[in-house]
């Protein structure tokens, strides 16, 4: 049976549970400095399993020594977003320091995991557990493109009254405003997205995606979860299925995108030893300086680092 540990039991922490769980991935662990909060959401999602039907082994705790050979390890811990700190890169110098904390932790306990991060700003955290952990960088993936692709994928269907499927896209870069809804490679039942927006149209899409976050927070108080646990879990079980899903992931690139030693959304192969192909996407010019403008940005961070 594998093993997924879970960094943190707030409202990602407990639908990443729930979700894990209900798909049947593994046995789970929740780790949370607030150890009556994990213990709680393992209770209840075990509760619940013998409603809805699906078999439960989950257990929540403080003790990070409990993480010990999982196979998989999410982090969603850390201060989320709110109306008061609606930019993700606010969160940078409080998160930075608990990211670093758990980053050690997973080292020492879970050597041989695969980690995906999900923690704000994402790109940054990601390329600071990788640097902490020292693993291999197949092995560190930050949850950022799915999610960004998943609204300007639900954006498009939605305006044209269509199912999901229907539409094939990408965003890429950072997973921030200065995010890339990859219209040159959209289609929509095989046609371009050109076929069905006008150009005012495919900008709107675009800065719609790029605020539905801020939106949720604002109409909520705090960060979106489910879209975003829904989108580690994708992650999670093609790794531990061998899915071999292409999936945009924050990864570190080594010359890819003419880009080096920064992590940033590109579409990645996941399988069972993580990573297993950058794909580079043929962009147009355009693509690739907004692209670049994403990966000075994130540079900035990086080098507060």
């Amino acid at each position: 049976m594998k093993k997924i540990a879970i960094i943190g039991a707030g409202n990602i922490g407990g639908v990443l549970a729930y979700l894990a769980s209900v798909r049947g991935l593994g046995d789970i662990v929740l780790v949370d400095i607030n150890e009556g909060t994990a213990k709680a959401k393992a209770l209840d999602i075990c509760q619940s399993s013998s409603i809805y039907g699906f078999k439960c082994r989950i257990f929540g705790t403080s003790n990070f020594s409990a993480i010990r050979n999982a196979d998989i390890v999410i982090i969603s811990a850390g201060v989320p977003r709110t109306p008061e700190i609606e930019s993700r890169e606010k969160l940078f110098d409080t998160n930075k320091k608990i990211i670093q904390d758990v980053s050690e932790k997973i080292k020492e306990h879970a050597p041989d995991s695969f980690v995906i991060v999900i923690t704000n700003p994402l790109d940054a955290m990601t390329y600071l557990c990788l640097k902490t952990t020292r693993f291999p960088k197949n092995k560190v993936v930050g949850m950022g493109g799915i999610l960004d692709t998943g609204r300007f994928k639900a954006i498009i269907a939605k305006k044209l009254h269509m199912e999901y499927d229907d539409v094939n896209t990408i965003v890429i870069g950072g997973h921030d405003e200065l995010m890339i809804p990859v219209v040159s490679n959209t289609t929509i039942k095989g046609k371009k997205l050109s076929f069905y927006f006008d150009e005012k149209e495919i900008q709107e899409a675009i800065y719609l995606t790029k605020k539905r976050g801020a939106e949720i927070v604002n109409l909520l108080g705090t960060s979106a979860f489910f879209a975003p646990a829904s989108g580690a879990i994708n992650i999670a079980e093609s790794y531990l299925k061998d899915e071999k899903r292409i999936m945009p992931c924050s990864v570190l690139l080594e010359g890819e995108y003419s880009q080096n030693n920064i992590c940033i959304g590109v579409p990645v192969k996941i399988g069972k030893t993580g990573v297993e192909e950058i794909i580079e996407l043929k962009l147009t010019g355009k693509e690739k300086e907004e692209f670049q403008k994403s990966s000075e940005k994130i540079n900035l961070m990086i080098g507060k680092l």
